[in-house]
């Protein structure tokens, strides 16, 4: 499965259900860009169990002050459209990997 860019207007609908990943990010961000091929590789293994998910937060306020996102990149790991793990900076590979694999049972 592709990544997905969200917006405000249907982030709720895109969390809702499995496992979801969403990468607040912004262009002028120079982690983000960073952060950016190891959520291609991410999605590459384990694409088949999880979403993983972009909004950008100057294009989408709202959903990032309603998730108290300060600072980007955050990751924040969604269950069935409960919040249930945040990475906050620049993480590899298997950083990631270990946050997630726990809430794919």
């Amino acid at each position: 499965m592709a990544i997905v860019n969200v917006q405000d207007s249907h982030f709720q609908e895109a969390v809702k259900e499995g496992v979801v990943l969403v990468d607040f990010w912004a262009p002028w961000c120079g982690p983000c860009k960073m952060i950016a091929p190891v959520l291609e590789e991410l999605n590459e293994r384990l694409g088949d169990k999880i979403t993983i998910a972009k909004l950008n937060v100057d294009d989408n306020p709202e959903t990032a002050g309603n998730y108290g996102v300060m600072s980007i990149p955050t990751l924040k790991l969604f269950k069935n459209g409960e919040v249930v793990q945040t990475a906050v900076g620049f993480r590899p590979l298997n950083d990631l990997k270990s946050l997630i694999e726990p809430h794919l049972s």
